[in-house]
Order: C-alpha cells, then structure tokens, then sequence
C-alpha cells in the first residue's frame, strides 16, 4: 500500500531500509530484508548510497516487490540527467512501484568513483516537480504520456541543522513541488526534533523521523565531526563507552527504542536505518511502536 494511503488512516508508519550489494549476488539483501516483513511498512532501497557504486534501487526494488515488501524506491539527480530520470520514474511505475524517495545525491568525491562525472541536471525539488507532472500525465518538456503513474513522493529534510530556517526554505519548496512526506535525517536528540517540528509542522506534510542505531561512541564522535547536522548527545556517548562488542547490539536497540518512545507524539512514524543491524528492527518495532 502507498505510503500516502497509511498517512491517510492515521497509521504511525514505520519504514526501514536495505543497501543493493556491491555485485549480483542479491542473496544477502534478500535475507537482509526477510528481517524486516511484517515488521515495517515498507522498505526503502538506497541509490548508490554515499556515491558508491552498486546495484540500482530500481532493480533492488522490483525484487522486493516480487517478494511481498512495499518499497520505497530511492532516487538521485547525482547519476542521470533528466532524460534518465523519468524513464526510470516511468519503469518503475510500470514495475508496480508506487512509493519514490526524491534526493540531490552525495557528491561523487565522497564514493569509490570519485574521478566520475557528476550529472545534476535536475535537483531534489526539480525532480519532485517533474515526478508530480509525471503523475498528472505530462514529461518535462510537457509532451502528453500515454499512460501515467501515480507515484507517493518522498522527500528528505536535515531537523538538526543549525541554522534551521535553509533546510525549512527548501523543505516548504519541496512540499510545494510535489512531496506528500518528508523522511529527516538521523535524530538523536529529542530536543532538538521538537525545535523543527513546531516550526515544520504548519506545512502539513506528513514527517518521519530519521533513526539511525548507534553501533559504538565512536561512531557517534565521528557523526558529530563529519555528518553535517547530526548531533550525537555526550549522554548517549557515555551510554555506549567502554562497552564490550557482546552487548553494543542491546545497548543500541534500547536507545533506539527510547528515541523512538520520545518521538512518537510528534511525528507521522519513523524510518529505521540499521546499517547492517536489520536482525534488531523486529524487537525495536514491538517495544517501541
């Protein structure tokens, strides 16, 4: 079902995620999300996650959908020019994808390919107005479809941005292009949350709040030094320091529960990104939601 339909009924939505292999052994990803069903409520496929070349989301995607995920096809302006975009929006209508995730796209100096030529043509807010018109029947150019989709578009916001009022000027320009919910960057601290959504929530766009489980202090140390907007509070740090590897996974899903116990009254659900912990998102879901 179209995440727009959930939001509709009230439902508080959770999402997770998957990462395409580097490769055509698709086995792992597959086993990855086995995690993950009758759990979340859909599956969102990464794009070339942090500009490292793997198997395409759209292809990833339609093999979840065979096996009974929703996905939530992720797609970047970073690798194709507006041409390629919308025949990738097309196909994946005609794949049955009904959910699509619209991104900028890190950088390419930050991937395994940093010599490749990067596209943007098109940004986020470009490519969601495009989406949109694909929707109503017309390409960019405005030519006529014979045949359209009708697509649930998702876009991403950064709550912990400092300053904030950047991020909430493009979140307001993203809505008016054609974003129905918007998925945040990971959140760490309540607070912080709090602070956008009071300010976000006039728009009246469904918000999911990004979770992303802590798998040591010092990655949160590094988030904190190199993820712009992402703040990792000192007590969070203290609770994972000096703990040995047996009981990080524990720890991690705790918090996470906590979070999400603490985010819940403000937002429409959450999206969980368990880099490579998809085995906790089950217990997580049933004591947190």
């Amino acid at each position: 079902m179209k995440l727009s339909s959930l939001f509709a009924q009230g439902k508080f939505v959770v999402t997770s995620e998957v990462g395409p292999p580097k490769g055509t052994d698709v086995s792992g990803m597959l086993a990855e999300a086995e995690h993950l069903k009758g759990v979340v409520d859909a599956v969102n496929v990464t794009d070339n996650q942090s500009a490292v070349m793997r198997l395409g989301s759209l292809t990833a995607s339609h093999l979840l959908k065979q096996k009974g995920f929703e996905p939530v096809f992720q797609l970047t302006c970073r690798d194709r020019n507006r041409l390629a975009l919308q025949s990738d929006l097309l196909s994946a209508a005609v794949l049955g994808i009904e959910n699509v995730l619209c991104l900028t796209g890190d950088h390419v100096h930050a991937g395994d390919h940093p010599q490749a030529k990067p596209v943007y043509d098109f940004d986020s807010v470009q490519l969601l107005r495009t989406a949109r018109e694909l929707c109503n029947g017309f390409d960019a150019a405005g030519n006529q479809l014979d045949g359209k989709p009708d697509f649930c578009l998702g876009a991403v916001v950064n709550p912990g941005a400092d300053p904030l009022e950047p991020q909430l000027i493009k979140l307001e320009k993203k809505i008016k292009a054609g974003a129905q919910f918007i998925q945040t960057q990971a959140v760490f601290d309540p607070a912080v949350f709090e602070k956008f959504i009071k300010q976000a929530s006039s728009f009246g766009v469904p918000v999911v709040a990004g979770i992303v489980l802590l798998k040591s202090a010092g990655m949160g140390r590094y988030m904190n030094e190199n993820v712009s907007g992402v703040n990792v509070p000192d007590s969070l740090l203290r609770e994972m320091a000096d703990l040995p590897a047996e009981k990080r996974k524990e720890k991690s899903a705790a918090i996470a529960v906590k979070l999400i116990k603490e985010l819940k009254q403000m937002c429409a659900g959450v999206h969980i990104m368990p880099l490579g912990w998809t085995d906790l998102v089950p217990g997580i879901v049933s004591a947190a939601v």
